[in-house]
């Protein structure tokens, strides 16, 4: 193939002479002539191409060797230009400034040599007059590599004495195009990382509408599409991102996808933009939508959610210490993105994504701003500005790499980072830099994605395959025919001959329609209420589908992680609930400013499956207010330390069931504590006899002060259980979450769960809540027997670590467990 494209470079003798200024009036200019312009620029920068695509109304380009290659320069310059007049090429720093130590590469005469474009150089004459001639006769002879240089624009003129005394020292050696004289006007404005991006600027449109008719007056634009013109054909072939990816399949070798086959079908990934998140390589879209994605834009400064069915998330670079204050002050989505990397959402960040993720991001002037705390880092910024290409090797698997994988990059940011500690690094280069694991990739490095098309494909191909936690999935799931159940929280030990008999007497009422009036007024007198506070439900499952459907909810908010069918419940009501996702390092504990002011509705149990934390009952009546209702599921509270069953209170609304003390799942047997107006809606949302007369009669039966005794005696018993299993796992070694209920999380290592049902033990699986990963089981507390069946089998996960050894760092003692207990 063999392309006519009239093209040329816009080259220097330096920065500062205004290379920006004029490659982008002439592309301006030329588009307002009638032009189909296509913008590029040499090296890694992002800004310049910001106003390329303001000028030509196409996206800007780049083309860096480093980057992406030099075979790729001329099939990424004819695939951007595709469908244009002409290609306007605006180089970097001086004409044969390229990376330092590499002879010339990557500079502007590198890409005008290999891409066989002739050069216009633009000189700032303000501060010389003869030796600009000299300066420019240097330029066109050095010649390394050679270039062709085909014109000159003389900037920054004095007066027209000194122009033309300009001009006559250049003589016939070269064309002068065009003579710009001194007007601080058509300049962008810069800060610590160079210009600001024209999407900052609210004058932006306005002052290139200025630089253009200047550029058209001072410049002979005929000319310049004239020498354009002459610019030899190129032989190569345009690159398209479609071909590259049938290029990485076949590359993949048996067993991936086949060569034209798209992984990303069903992904569907966010991108941030707007004023914060500026900086993205165009192909990077282009790669993602070319292998199957959908590609939806979020703009972190002023959407609150992520876009519905997100898959995927990509938050490349930008200035977000600029705009720490407003990015902190969206609360909504910070908690929405935090929560959703804590559910594995696959998540790549560059540079200021980066920045974005970690607790807190301080910007020039001011104090620190809370930023989504998905990275257990603090930024700041730094004394110098880093600028450097860099060659990076990924040290292990995670979402964009391979373990040995070799990038290049480049850095270009003036923040550091603190207290970095969490999972492997993204790249060695040389040094540990970012973090990454199989589900987040972030890190300062820039990478270009047409240089290295298999890492935009792995991200495609996770996003395609997320799903986040299955929130339908429950312990019977787990529990399956033949294995030793630690799945199911069910009390394992008979029922009460009184409760049996029960509910073998209510089958005599099968005859009749259920009046549950009676259960509630028991209910009632159980917790020294009145009968008008009860609602009788056929289990919580019931009371969470009644109370999802009782308004419509402007802000639900569910605490994670906890039992899912609170959600579950809200988004078969057509809501999208917000998540509070209380972390390990608080210990899972309930942190009441954490909760979004504006929520309406706010779910949380107590104690919360599957972590077993009690919260204090004061921590959740710090949640009601105005407006809010909270609801707080009490389903494992069975020593009533800490219940707000007793009281009326206003805006807090109690769930109970009888499901797992009394051994009953198939009763489905629950009710409602609330204020009168709440339990009266939510009784108009009730199916006609949805409690039946099994679950009437049990309800009746388990309130009596002798039923009462029994259940403190099952607590006693459970209390007893769960410190058995509790000493046992710590004797091995094994992180537990300290519980209060009659389960325990355990944090046991990936795989441990399927290794043990191997040994046929069932554990609860912990990945299917929201805030915990592969690496947590939920086990429940059984007899002696059966707890010491399954801390034989984790003995064998988890050998039995040796005597600890005290580490003393800085005035601390730090235990060190020898063996394989975070295995």
């Amino acid at each position: 193939m063999v392309t006519r494209l009239p093209r040329l470079v816009v080259a220097a003798p330096a920065s500062g002479h205004g290379k920006t200024t004029v490659a982008t009036g002439l592309m301006a200019a030329l588009a307002r002539a009638g032009h189909k312009v296509s913008g590029h620029k040499v090296g890694p920068d992002y800004i310049d191409p910001g106003y390329h695509a303001l000028a030509t109304g196409r996206p800007g380009r780049n083309l860096d060797p480093h980057l992406v290659g030099e075979e790729r320069l001329v099939p990424l310059l004819l695939h951007g230009a595709a469908g244009a007049d002409l290609a306007i090429v605006e180089g970097v720093m001086g004409l044969y400034d390229g990376r330092i130590g590499g002879d010339g590469f990557a500079s502007t005469a590198h890409v005008a040599a290999v891409t066989r474009t002739p050069v216009v150089l633009v000189v700032d004459i303000s501060s010389a007059s003869r030796t600009i001639a000299a300066t420019i006769h240097g330029l066109c002879t050095w010649g390394a590599p050679p270039v062709d240089v085909v014109g000159v624009v003389l900037n920054k003129a004095g007066s027209e004495r000194h122009a033309q005394e300009v001009v006559r020292s250049i003589g016939d050696r070269v064309p002068v195009l065009g003579i710009l004289q001194r007007d601080d006007g058509i300049e962008a404005p810069s800060r610590h990382l160079g210009l600001v991006p024209a999407a900052e600027r609210a004058d932006a449109a306005a002052a290139l509408d200025r630089l253009a008719a200047q550029i058209g007056e001072a410049v002979d634009l005929e000319r310049v599409v004239r020498l354009a013109s002459a610019a030899p054909d190129l032989p190569e072939a345009p690159w398209h991102p479609s071909v590259v990816h049938r290029e990485v399949a076949a590359s993949e070798g048996p067993g991936r996808p086949s060569p034209g086959g798209l992984p990303g079908r069903g992904a569907r990934i966010a991108v941030a933009g707007g004023r914060a998140f500026t900086f993205r390589y165009a192909e990077t879209v282009e790669l993602l939508e070319a292998a199957g994605a959908e590609v939806v834009d979020l703009d972190p400064l002023t959407d609150t959610r992520l876009p519905e069915g997100t898959t995927g998330l990509y938050l490349g670079g930008g200035f977000p210490e600029m705009h720490a204050v407003e990015l902190g002050a969206n609360e909504r989505l910070r908690r929405d993105i935090r929560t959703a990397i804590a559910r594995g959402l696959p998540t790549v960040a560059e540079c200021a994504g980066l920045l974005y993720l970690c607790e807190s991001v301080q910007g020039p002037d001011g104090p620190p701003v809370p930023m989504v705390g998905a990275i257990d880092a603090t930024a700041a910024m730094a004394p110098r500005l880093t600028l450097s290409y860099r060659t990076a090797t990924a040290p292990a698997d995670n979402l964009l790499a391979r373990a040995g994988d070799v990038v290049t990059g480049h850095e270009f940011h003036r923040t550091h980072l603190t207290r970095l500690h969490q999972g492997d690094p993204a790249w060695l280069v040389p040094d540990p830099a970012g973090v990454a694991t199989t589900r987040l990739h972030a890190s300062y490095l820039h990478t270009h994605w047409a240089g290295h098309p298999r890492l935009a494909r792995r991200f495609v191909e996770a996003a395609a395959a997320f799903r986040g936690p299955d929130l339908r999935h429950h312990g019977d799931r787990d529990a399956a025919p033949g294995l030793v159940d630690l799945a199911v929280n069910v009390f394992d030990g008979p029922r009460p001959a009184w409760l049996d008999r029960a509910l073998a007497d209510s089958l005599a009422e099968a005859g009749s329609y259920p009046d549950a009036r009676d259960a509630e007024a028991a209910v009632a007198r159980r917790h020294g209420r009145s009968a008008d506070d009860v609602l009788a439900t056929a289990g919580a499952a019931e009371a969470f589908t009644l109370l999802a459907r009782l308004r419509e909810w402007r802000h639900p908010v569910v605490v994670h992680p906890q039992f899912t069918e609170p959600e579950v419940a809200l988004r078969s009501a057509g809501h999208t609930p917000g998540q509070v996702l209380l972390t390990r390092k608080d210990g899972f504990r309930l942190r009441p400013e954490e909760v979004p002011d504006d929520a309406d509705l706010v779910v949380i149990g107590n104690p919360t499956n599957p972590t077993g934390v009690r919260h204090p009952a004061e921590a959740i009546t710090a949640l009601a207010r105005d407006g809010r209702l909270v609801v707080v599921d009490e389903a494992f509270l069975d020593d009533d330390v800490e219940t707000l069953a007793d009281r009326r209170l206003e805006g807090i609304v109690v769930l109970r069931s009888l499901t797992k003390l009394w051994s009953i799942p198939g009763i489905r047997a629950g009710y409602v504590l609330a204020e009168p107006a709440v339990v009266r809606r939510l009784r108009d949302l009730q199916t006609p006899w949805s409690v039946s007369a099994p679950a009437i009669a049990a309800l009746v039966a388990t309130s009596t002060p002798h039923a009462q005794d029994e259940a403190r005696r099952r607590a006693d018993e459970l209390a007893t259980r769960r410190a058995h299993l509790e000493a046992g796992l710590r004797e091995l070694g094994i992180e537990t979450v300290a519980s209060t209920a009659p389960f325990v999380l355990a944090r046991t290592g990936p795989g441990s769960r399927e290794a043990l049902l191997r040994r046929g033990l069932a554990v609860r699986r912990a990945d299917t809540f929201p805030g915990l990963g592969e690496e947590w089981v939920r086990i429940s507390a059984r007899r002696a027997a059966v707890t010491d069946e399954l801390l034989g089998a984790l003995r064998s996960l988890h050998p039995v670590p040796r005597k600890p050894v005290g580490i003393r760092r800085s005035g601390a003692t730090v235990t060190s467990l020898r063996g394989n207990a975070e295995r």
